[in-house]
C-alpha cells in the first residue's frame, strides 16, 4: 500500500450515512472525532449526492454530522501530509466538482452546523442552499492561512460571493474564527436554532424545518426551480439570467403545483402542492 493508498481512505468504514426521513434525505458526516474528509469521503458524500438527486421521493437534503461538537473541522491534515503533489491536486478537483453537484442539484440543501465548522468544514456548507447554526455550540472560519495554505475547496470564491470580496478577504488573510452569533451577523449562517427547545434536539429541530419546504405545504418543485435560477442566474450577465428565469418560469406554468396554487388563491383556501 503506498501513501496515496493510505491518503485514499482505502480500506476504512462507510463515512457518510445515508437516512430518509419522511421526503428529507439526510446526509450524515460520520468519521469521528472532527469528521475530517478524506477523499474516501467524498466519494461517499457524491455517491450519497447523487442518490438523493436521482431520488423523486426526496424533496429536500439536509447535510448534518455524526456527534456535536465538531460539523466538519477540514480536510483531513494528515491525509495531506503523506500524499504527493498529483494525489493533492486531484483530491482537491474531485471535491470541487462534489461540492458544484450538491450546490446544482434542483433540490433545496440544508447545513445542519452543530460544533465547530472550520476550514474545509465551512467550505462544504457554504456549497449548502441553507445554512442554520447552533448557537454556542462551535466556532466558524477559514484559518487556513495558518497552515500556510488557502481555502482550496470553493472557500474563497463561495465566502466572496457571499460576503464581498473586502469581507470575504480580510477574514480570510487573519485566518479568523468566530461564534455563531457573528456568523449570523456575517450572513455566513441564516439562522440559529439552539442545542434544544420545546423538547426538541438541534437535529429534530433542523427536521422540522427542513419539512416545511416539502409538499403538500410548500410547492417543491418551485423551490427547486428558484434554486436553480439563482445559483444557475448568479454568474450570468443580467439577460441571459432573465433568460433562465423565464424558461424555469414557462415549465412551472405548465406544472399541476401551479395550477393549484393559482386556484387556491382565487378559492381562497391553503394549497396542496405534489411537486409535480
Amino acid at each position: 500500500m503506498n501513501s496515496n493508498d493510505v491518503a485514499d481512505g482505502a480500506g476504512a468504514g462507510p463515512k457518510v450515512r445515508y437516512q430518509k426521513q419522511d421526503k428529507v434525505a439526510v446526509l450524515t458526516l460520520e468519521d469521528p472525532p472532527a469528521n475530517c474528509y478524506s477523499h474516501a469521503m467524498m466519494r461517499e458524500l457524491d455517491a450519497a449526492i447523487l442518490e438523493a438527486r436521482f431520488d423523486a421521493t426526496v424533496e429536500v437534503i439536509v447535510l448534518e454530522s455524526a456527534g456535536v461538537k465538531f460539523f466538519c473541522a477540514g480536510a483531513d491534515i494528515g491525509m495531506l501530509e503523506t500524499a504527493d503533489p498529483v494525489f493533492k491536486y486531484n483530491f482537491c478537483l474531485h471535491a470541487n466538482e462534489t461540492l458544484l453537484r450538491l450546490e446544482h442539484t434542483p433540490k433545496l440543501v440544508i447545513a445542519a452546523l452543530q460544533g465547530h465548522c472550520v476550514g474545509g468544514g465551512l467550505e462544504v456548507a457554504l456549497a449548502c442552499d441553507l445554512r442554520i447554526g447552533c448557537r454556542a455550540s462551535g466556532k466558524v472560519g477559514l484559518p487556513e492561512v495558518a497552515l500556510g495554505v488557502l481555502p482550496g475547496t470553493g472557500g474563497t470564491q463561495r465566502l466572496t460571493r457571499l460576503v464581498g470580496k473586502d469581507r470575504a478577504l480580510h477574514l480570510m488573510v487573519e485566518g479568523a474564527t468566530f461564534d455563531y452569533d457573528r456568523a449570523l451577523e456575517l450572513g455566513i449562517v441564516h439562522e440559529l436554532f439552539d442545542a434544544e427547545r420545546d423538547g426538541l434536539d438541534f437535529r429534530a429541530q433542523v427536521l422540522a424545518y427542513a419539512r416545511r419546504f416539502t409538499t403538500p405545504g410548500k410547492a417543491s418543485m418551485s423551490v427547486g426551480h428558484i434554486k436553480r435560477a439563482c445559483q444557475g442566474g448568479a454568474g450570468l450577465p443580467l439577460e441571459q439570467g432573465l433568460a433562465l428565469e423565464r424558461e424555469l418560469q414557462a415549465k412551472l406554468f405548465a406544472s399541476a403545483d401551479a395550477r393549484e396554487g393559482l386556484t387556491a388563491y382565487l378559492e381562497k383556501r391553503a394549497p396542496r402542492f405534489e411537486g409535480r
